[in-house]
């Protein structure tokens, strides 16, 4: 007689349900509240500059954006030159932020003693804090007298070869003083402990788990460097080299106190003259009235909607590669 299985209870589905609780409420209704007060507030500051900015807007149609010269009493002023200089400085900052910051951050995170670690991280934040007046008052003094000799140098050696290193006169050294070069490196040293802190804690955070596998493979603290933590900081490397964008483009003191007030699309960096929409607004607001004063709303509105495409464009692109996802199985 054959014995006969017992039957097995039907499994039965079951739905989990949580209540949320009130710290969960006021948590989700105080995250939402700042995310749509700060919608509100970016969307309120783009009004104002466009009604401030508007009398200027009518007047001058899509010449503001590509005429050259500044002249509101006549009639005719733009800020092609201004647009401009603001990139031609953006651009030399990233030339001098990007690779320091990178460099300096790996180091911190992957060749520092663990007894210098700390002071560094703690210096790099300490330069983040500093006033730009101070940064200002530095690159006027000093950095400027010293990057005339770099200047004349790339112009006298490089000059024949790139027009765009050329300069009028290039055995005065006052042809290369208040440059936009100069006033690229100054502001490049303001944004570089910005870069460097954010991709530092990119760094840091890569997986554990994947670094010591990919020595347990053989790749050598290098290799592991390049094949781990460098793909998984590939969104914070952009993100930071973005943000010193935008903090680069809106740099104001420094470059007033460098630059050289100059209109005119400058193909020469290196020579001295050349201007950006923030030193500008800075040095003409207190004297502006009438259509003059509508002109600089229209070019901080200008500058507001550059720095918000930059940021837009850096979030796709920190989006299309979160970090970690190169070192994902």
């Amino acid at each position: 007689m054959s014995a006969v299985a017992p039957a097995r209870p039907s499994a039965v589905r079951r739905t989990l349900t949580t209540r949320p609780t009130a710290q969960d409420v006021g948590f989700v209704a105080a995250a939402r509240s700042a995310a749509v007060s700060t919608l509100v507030i970016m969307g309120l500051i783009g009004i104002f500059l466009l009604i401030g900015a508007w009398p200027a807007l009518h007047s001058q149609g899509w010449h503001f954006l590509t005429t050259t010269e500044w002249l509101p009493e006549t009639g005719t002023f733009g800020i092609a030159s201004l647009l401009w200089g603001t990139i031609l400085v953006g651009l030399f900052a990233l030339c001098v932020a990007v690779p320091l910051g990178f460099g300096a951050a790996l180091f911190i995170s992957e060749y520092a003693p663990r007894s210098l670690k700390g002071p560094l991280v703690t210096l790099v934040d300490l330069m983040a804090a500093v006033p730009s007046i101070v940064y200002a008052m530095w690159a006027l003094f000093f950095l400027q007298a010293h990057m005339l000799t770099i200047a004349q140098w790339l112009s006298v050696h490089f000059g024949p070869m790139l027009p765009f290193l050329r300069v009028q006169t290039p055995d005065s050294p006052s042809s290369y003083t208040s440059s936009a070069f100069i006033a690229g490196v100054a502001v490049g040293v303001v944004v570089l402990p910005t870069v460097t802190s954010i991709m530092r804690e990119v760094f840091a955070q890569a997986p554990i788990g994947e670094r010591e596998g990919a020595i347990a493979l053989g790749a050598t603290h290098c290799g592991m460097i390049r094949t781990v933590v460098i793909p998984f900081g590939r969104a914070g490397i952009v993100g930071g080299i973005m943000l010193g964008l935008g903090r680069a483009l809106g740099e104001t003191i420094v470059v007033y106190a460098i630059i050289s007030p100059a209109f005119g699309l400058t193909t020469r960096p290196l020579q001295s003259g050349t201007n950006t929409i923030a030193s500008h607004i800075a040095s003409r607001y207190s004297e502006s009235n009438g259509v003059a004063l509508s002109g600089l709303l229209g070019a901080g509105l200008v500058l507001f909607l550059f720095t918000l495409v930059v940021n837009t464009l850096a979030g796709v692109v920190v989006s299309r590669s979160r970090s970690g996802a190169s070192t994902e199985i």
